[in-house]
């Protein structure tokens, strides 16, 4: 992890008595922070993976909860590995990598099987485009970080916003499958997604551009 202290998203949950009582009990058992980091991608793979099986295999509604909870554990896992690290004491050199290499992969391996699930063109389309999306917004704000030592973390559609809303969709067709519904929420979840993405892409890139602007006047 990076002791700049604008490089940590800020986040509620992070001071809350639960969160507080995990990164103890973590610290307690030995765990390190790059070793949760790595984990998210396990969570993120089963979260994608059984969003996918939930349209091949029953029943359905199983699935859809198991890709809301392990949407859900990759979250959890993105708050742990950095209370490990600062409040732990426990960052190390290559915390950076681990922190920011697995958030890429585990948002592709979330996103584009939920446009599979989808099941049309169209929803593998969008699926594809906010997988990409979702690396080129923090590619965005990387590259904003290195020129003006700032993280911008803006939404509308920052990583907990695009794991919020998967989430809501999975619990979504969860709901539908239980209620013998045909509604085709996750392709206007994949739209809602996409469209954020458009929206936070422009924001950060305003942002970058004004204080570049800025610095130069």
């Amino acid at each position: 992890m990076t002791p700049d202290s604008s490089a940590r998203r800020p986040l509620k949950s992070r001071s809350s008595v639960w969160a507080q009582f995990f990164a103890k009990s973590m610290l307690r058992m030995g765990m390190r922070p790059n070793a949760v980091s790595l984990f998210s991608i396990v969570c993120a793979a089963a979260g994608g993976g059984s969003a996918y099986w939930a349209t091949q295999a029953q029943p359905a509604w199983a699935f859809w909860f198991l890709a809301a909870f392990g949407i859900q554990m990759r979250l959890f896992c993105n708050l742990m590995d950095g209370l490990l690290a600062v409040e732990g004491g426990l960052k190390s050199a290559t915390g950076d990598l681990y922190n920011e290499i697995p958030d890429r992969l585990a948002d592709a391996m979330i996103l584009i099987p939920l446009g599979y699930a989808g099941g049309t063109a169209l929803s593998i389309s969008l699926g594809w485009a906010a997988g990409c999306g979702a690396v080129f917004t923090a590619y965005i704000r990387a590259l904003g970080a290195a020129h003006t030592r700032k993280h911008d973390f803006c939404g509308p559609m920052a990583k907990p916003h695009r794991m919020a809303a998967a989430t809501l969709g999975c619990l979504g067709m969860m709901a539908t499958d239980l209620l013998h519904l045909s509604w085709p929420l996750l392709l206007w979840t994949l739209i809602v997604i996409n469209a954020g993405i458009l929206i936070t892409s422009w924001r950060r890139i305003r942002h970058l551009a004004a204080d570049l602007n800025s610095k130069s006047s």
